[in-house]
């Protein structure tokens, strides 16, 4: 239905001078898809109120909303071309007077989780990068085609919207970090079962690629496919989903992700998670189930490290501490991690995996192949732990898909579904045992290290490599062997 209009508006921003990458045409998409949004919605809400004989009080002034400046009609309902802004006027107005309006939004809001405070957010922080009003005239009439007001419209901009962010983690320059591949996350989601009633945080957000497919998880009944309420779809829209994000774009993609999904009003927060001291986390703030990617290989300043226990320049192993302490007891979490952090042995990592083996329960470990993440050169794993109760014993998969893994060749689903099966009967004591996967008892660990290194006892044997001498034997042998039949082929000439 709109796949047309998104390559046009890629092929505009492409030839604008302002936009060099997949990551400015996903930034400049972004902010037009959200005042359209905002435009059909309150055009719904109008309507609405209209129908229950209210008024309706628009977010939006009227001189400012999308019908007023981004796609005037005329009295047939036609693009209006003579009252519609263009060149530098159209530029001029944008930056001078639309963008400084907008970003107003977040004095006047009540509180952070408020469609009014998102508009200031949003504005406040990105910024229009086309140069040229004749390119932005042409983006805002091919966005204008766009319609929010059905939820199959909403299902496939969400499926488009997607697939940008997917060719973000690909464009380089950092894009692979708003990326974590669909199957990983709806393998993690799989064995972490989210229900209604149950609060889901990522505070490493990125693009919300976990929250867009845990509420698609949800809303579609879980596993069992149970059909939800009015009450629980309401639970789903308010009371569910939290995130936070440290970068401008990634929150802005994220809110726009979580909208296109069917969350009107995200509770995306814009912050650096980790400024936050442990110590602050009481359990008001703490959440039921924790599905996170956070950055590795990031250093954090001293006056950051000092809001955590285990000190580390290590991003990644600050972000775990936070999440454990964000957990509710009982809370379950799944989280990516280099792989290294299972035999690192530095003093932070050690005393990492005694607090996650000693007050966790780290039941499941997957071992990601290389290339799982397209762009970054380090291998992963994925934690699996509940709070509250010491590790007795741990199940490993290593995962495997036959091939190598590339950007024309990614991980897909059915690569996961052993995954998934076999880790569901080790979770309920039936086994789950295979020559990719077993399990270690916690008590014959090395308690000076806490190793948790991979190594698969159940992996088939290669053949040993032969020694020199013995490879060259049996190329002479076989020399002489062709020898001989070659003078029998002359015989029979």
């Amino acid at each position: 239905m709109f796949e047309q209009a998104f390559k046009n508006i890629d092929d505009i921003l492409h030839k604008d001078a302002g936009c060099s990458s997949e990551l400015d045409y996903t930034e400049q998409t972004s902010w037009m898809l959200f005042l359209k949004y905002l435009d059909d919605l309150e055009h719904e809400r109008g309507l609405e109120a209209e129908l229950m004989g209210q008024d309706y009080q628009y977010i939006i002034d009227p001189e400012h909303r999308w019908s007023a400046w981004a796609a005037p009609k005329d009295a047939d309902g036609n693009f209006d071309h003579n009252n519609a802004l263009t060149g530098d006027d159209l530029i001029d107005y944008v930056n001078g007077e639309l963008f400084p309006y907008l970003k107003g939004f977040k004095q006047a809001a009540e509180s952070p989780d408020t469609i009014e405070y998102k508009i200031g957010e949003i504005f406040g922080e990105i910024k229009n990068r086309l140069q040229s009003g004749y390119s932005l005239r042409d983006a805002l009439e091919k966005v204008d085609e766009l319609r929010f007001r059905s939820q199959e419209e909403k299902h496939e901009l969400s499926h488009l919207y997607e697939t940008k962010i997917k060719n973000m983690g690909n464009a380089g320059r950092n894009g692979g970090e708003y990326y974590t591949p669909r199957p990983l996350i709806r393998a993690m989601i799989d064995v972490v079962q989210p229900k209604i009633g149950e609060t889901i945080y990522d505070g490493a957000a990125g693009s919300a690629g976990f929250l867009c497919e845990a509420f698609d998880y949800l809303r579609q009944g879980g596993r069992a496919q149970n059909k939800l309420s009015t009450s629980d779809l309401k639970t789903l829209q308010d009371r569910t989903f939290y995130a936070k994000e440290k970068k401008s774009l990634a929150y802005v993609i994220a809110i726009m992700n979580m909208i296109l999904h069917g969350i009107e009003t995200p509770n995306v927060v814009h912050t650096n998670t980790l400024a936050e001291n442990l110590q602050d986390i009481q359990p008001g703030n703490q959440h039921d189930i924790v599905l996170a990617n956070p950055p590795f290989g990031g250093k954090e300043r001293k006056e950051v490290q000092q809001n955590f226990p285990i000190k580390s320049g290590e991003t990644a192993f600050l972000f775990l501490q936070h999440f454990m302490k964000i957990l509710k007891p009982g809370g379950r979490a799944a989280v990516v991690i280099k792989n290294t952090f299972l035999s690192n042995t530095d003093n932070a990592a050690i005393a990492l995996r005694k607090e996650l083996l000693q007050n966790h329960n780290l039941h499941t470990v997957l071992d990601c192949p290389a290339k799982t993440f397209l762009g970054a050169g380090v291998k992963t794993v994925v934690l699996f732990f509940n709070k509250g109760e010491p590790t007795q014993k741990v199940w490993y998969y290593q995962l495997d898909p036959g091939r190598s893994l590339g950007k024309t060749n990614p991980l897909n689903d059915a690569d996961l579904q052993e995954f998934v099966e076999l880790q569901r009967l080790a979770a309920n004591g039936k086994g789950g045992d295979s020559e990719k996967s077993w399990s270690i008892d916690v008590a014959g660990l090395d308690q000076a290290t806490w190793d948790l290194s991979v190594k698969n006892p159940n992996a088939k044997e290669e053949a040993p490599l032969r020694e020199p001498q013995e490879i060259i034997a049996e190329i002479i042998a076989l020399d002489k062997e062709s020898e001989a039949i070659l003078a029998k082929v002359r015989e029979l000439v």
